[in-house]
């Protein structure tokens, strides 16, 4: 199979999605005005309330959502072959994920701007809130240790990357500066910019950075974690056009750079997949291919993660409520782009099917390490770069998208503590400073704490970071049915991906509670099961109001 055909069929596939079916969702399903008074408007603060051109709006939530794992999702699906991937992709990114982003921007600014969390409470009931919102908690705990982790391994083991990474939140400052107060065109900030930040790849190669190998009694691994977490609390407390929004939209411009060095070398090199489409001989530990795709190819295909950047950062952002087609939409066709590249890296950048069965020795040995192997050999043939400095750009690429993720992630995890506060009349919750306290604080005991002195502690709920995911997707779909229902407005297009998700995360969750309890992980089949019992009555709660049509809309 060419993997050029692969690629021009399935970015033809995604191209169409967002031409056709996403217009008829705006002007069919939920009739974008263009007069409404979004919440950035109505609630301007120039803090978290700003409006924003969709462009940039755009790249900061392209860049939030489309963390690691719209590329260790797919690099770890392909195992069972390339067309089951390329499917649930594909389809997916169209009618599921698509879907599902574009309504929970719309429904957010609907609704004064609030998370799909408290949403749920207004439209669906305080117990369904109560519940979710600690599954999102739950979610966003585990993001932000996982990609925590994720980033000081690749920091540690990269250390060319390390000026890179750094140098784009730096040029982020000055961006923001140039383009919100200064009021100066995007065009040559841009431009300079992204110059800028791959001209220091070879420095970053010339002069690599490695942390001490004990200070104050940590390892390097965790003392990046806790230079990220520091970090990230900062910058939860900045403006957003400070430096998260000025930050994703160079990441983003980035990303399409190394979007298109990826394709373009594809087109270029014209390599052959050489896996298998559909792999019959897995390892002895791989899952079943059903419903076990479908929450391993989370971020790319669809994400509940997804409805809580919409909900909760890029809604507050809106200037116009018809860019929530272009913000919303679009950014999942991008996240679908970036998975089918990993598709395409994973399968096609190895010699033969020999080479790439030995790296896929068991279940969990693809992932980030095989995009970044096949991915350079694909870069090195079709541009002239070396392969080391291929790695580098790719390592540095998804490095930036998930510190973009975990920026976002913490921000979303003090929104819902406040939430909290504001619920439960805890003053001390609703304060900024003590709320991103609480925030980086659970963070930081679960990368410490669960792991032990080997920081596995982020990695440790992995195995059901995909089930809570696709069970919040099940959840905010749910949620966005009830509210067009009450409109008299038709609620299928999004009904049935719903039916379809918490179907395939339901029986998932079930084959992870059975394995975790054939190995004695009790913590985590507790958790997994308090996960699922807490999904499922927000579900039933949710279907229940379907029968109260008469109450009068939450939304104009």
């Amino acid at each position: 199979m060419s993997a050029t055909l692969l690629a021009t069929l399935g970015l033809t596939l995604l191209f169409l999605g967002y031409r056709f079916y996403s217009r008829f969702l705006a002007e069919r399903i939920y009739r974008l005005d263009a007069k409404f008074k979004t919440p950035a408007h109505e609630f301007r603060d120039d803090v978290d309330y700003v409006p924003t051109p969709r462009l940039i709006l755009w790249g900061h939530h392209f860049t939030a959502v489309a963390g690691l794992a719209p590329i260790v999702g797919p690099a770890i699906a392909v195992i069972w072959g390339w067309l089951p991937a390329f499917i649930w992709v594909t389809v997916g990114t169209i009618f599921f994920a698509g879907v599902h982003d574009f309504g929970a921007v719309w429904v957010s600014v609907r609704n004064k701007g609030q998370t799909i969390g408290a949403l749920t409470g207004d439209i669906v009931g305080p117990r369904a809130r109560t519940l979710f919102m600690i599954v999102i908690f739950l979610l966003l705990l585990v993001v932000n240790a996982v990609f925590a982790v994720a980033i000081a391994d690749a920091l540690q083991a990269t250390p060319s990357s390390v000026i890179p990474v750094w140098a784009a939140t730096i040029l982020a400052l000055g961006l923001g500066q140039l383009l919100f107060r200064m009021k100066v065109p995007l065009l040559w900030p841009t431009i300079i910019g992204t110059v800028i930040l791959y001209a220091v790849i070879p420095l970053g190669e010339v002069a690599p950075i490695e942390l001490p190998e004990r200070l104050l009694g940590f390892s390097p691994s965790a003392q990046w974690i806790i230079i990220l977490f520091t970090y990230a609390a900062i910058a939860s407390l900045l403006p957003i056009w400070v430096l998260l929004q000025p930050r994703a939209y160079i990441n983003a411009v980035q990303l399409f750079v190394g979007l298109g060095l990826v394709y373009g070398t594809i087109f270029i090199a014209g390599p052959t997949i050489v896996a298998p489409a559909i792999n019959l001989n897995v390892p002895i530990d791989a899952p079943p291919l059903l419903p076990l795709l479908f929450v391993t190819i989370a971020c790319g295909a669809i994400s509940g993660f997804h409805g809580l950047v919409g909900s909760g950062t890029t809604s507050k952002q809106l200037d116009r409520e018809t860019d929530a087609r272009f913000v919303g939409y679009l950014g999942s066709t991008g996240e679908g782009a970036l998975a089918l590249a990993a598709i395409i890296a994973t399968t096609a950048g190895f010699a033969s099917f020999e080479e790439w069965r030995a790296v896929y020795t068991n279940f969990e040995s693809g992932g980030l390490t095989a995009f970044i192997q096949g991915g350079a050999t694909i870069v090195s043939d079709g541009s002239g770069l070396t392969h080391n400095t291929a790695a580098t750009l790719l390592t540095v690429m998804a490095v930036l998208f998930a510190g973009t993720t975990m920026d976002t992630a913490v921000r979303l995890q003090r929104y819902v503590v406040q939430e909290w506060g504001t619920i439960y009349r805890i003053p001390a919750f609703r304060n900024t400073y003590f709320a991103t306290f609480v925030a980086v604080g659970a963070c930081l005991a679960l990368a410490f704490g669960a792991g032990g002195r080997d920081l596995t502690g982020g990695m440790v709920l992995w195995p059901i970071f995909g089930t809570t995911n696709q069970l919040l997707a099940s959840i905010t779909l749910l949620v966005i049915s009830v509210v067009l229902v009450r409109l008299g407005r038709p609620a299928r297009y999004t009904l049935i991906p719903m039916v379809f998700v918490s179907t395939v995360a339901l029986l998932s969750a079930l084959y992870q509670l059975l394995v975790l309890y054939q190995t004695s992980q009790y913590v985590l089949m507790l958790v997994d099961a308090a996960i699922v019992i807490s999904a499922v009555f927000v579900m039933l709660e949710a279907f229940s109001a379907f029968n109260q049509r008469s109450k009068p809309a939450s939304v104009a």
